[in-house]
């Protein structure tokens, strides 16, 4: 898979967030990524990166890529370039993790899909709203600092502006982005810089590969966060 340890700077600090763990802990902790990572290539078709982590050591927040002052501590990839391609199976998963021990499993956006990133609080509530309306939907995940991300069409982040402002939400001030090319978030089972695991709130399903539009969902989405930030 093309995976060098030794072509990758700091990997020390990997070895240190290791030895915080048992090792039994370990080893259930490394299937669970690898089934996940193979399940991610395999059954839906998104490439995978691993990713660098991040722990807490005497009050102190350090991550693994060893970098003195990480602007991203746990939240950005190991090696853009080291990379887990769609339909990889699980023993190419667990081959290519064995070589990079200890790393978040991390989806590029912009590829099989974008991200419209929310406060968690609303997009629980429009989580709701849009299942009772009988919508398409796609994979949402939570992550520990409060925040969701819908699972839309790849697209969606150099559309938003343009759909927003269609909607007539431009100009609403909305705590609502959208994340495509060139970007990552950080995939369940992995923690999210050192803080928590990501969990999915609604997982990837086989019934629906491909994730929705994102003006299928945006309206919702929108008034929703509109109406949570004017209460």
């Amino acid at each position: 898979m093309g995976f060098t340890i030794g072509a990758i700077g700091g990997l020390g600090g990997l070895r240190e967030i290791r030895e915080l763990t048992r090792p039994g802990a370990r080893k259930r902790a490394r299937t669970s990524v690898c089934t996940a990572v193979a399940e991610y290539t395999g059954l839906w078709g998104w490439d995978v990166v691993p990713g660098a982590r991040a722990a807490r050591s005497g009050g102190r927040l350090r991550c693994s890529c060893g970098a003195g002052v990480c602007p991203s501590p746990g939240a950005h990839p190991l090696d853009a370039g080291l990379e887990v391609p769609a339909g990889s199976t699980l023993a190419e998963a667990t081959d290519a993790w064995a070589q990079v021990p200890g790393a978040a499993v991390l989806l590029p956006t912009g590829r099989a899909f974008d991200v419209i990133d929310v406060a968690d609080a609303p997009a629980r509530g429009a989580l709701a709203r849009l299942e009772r309306m009988g919508l398409p939907l796609g994979p949402v995940a939570a992550t520990p600092h409060g925040r969701a991300w819908f699972l839309v069409a790849p697209g969606a982040a150099a559309e938003l502006p343009e759909l927003l402002y269609r909607m007539g939400w431009d100009d609403a001030g909305l705590d609502l982005r959208a994340r495509g090319a060139g970007e990552y978030i950080t995939a369940p089972p992995s923690d999210l810089a050192g803080d928590g695991p990501v969990r999915w709130l609604r997982a990837p399903a086989p019934e629906r590969r491909r994730p929705p539009q994102a003006r299928l969902l945006l309206g919702t989405l929108a008034y929703v966060c509109h109406r949570s930030a004017t209460r």
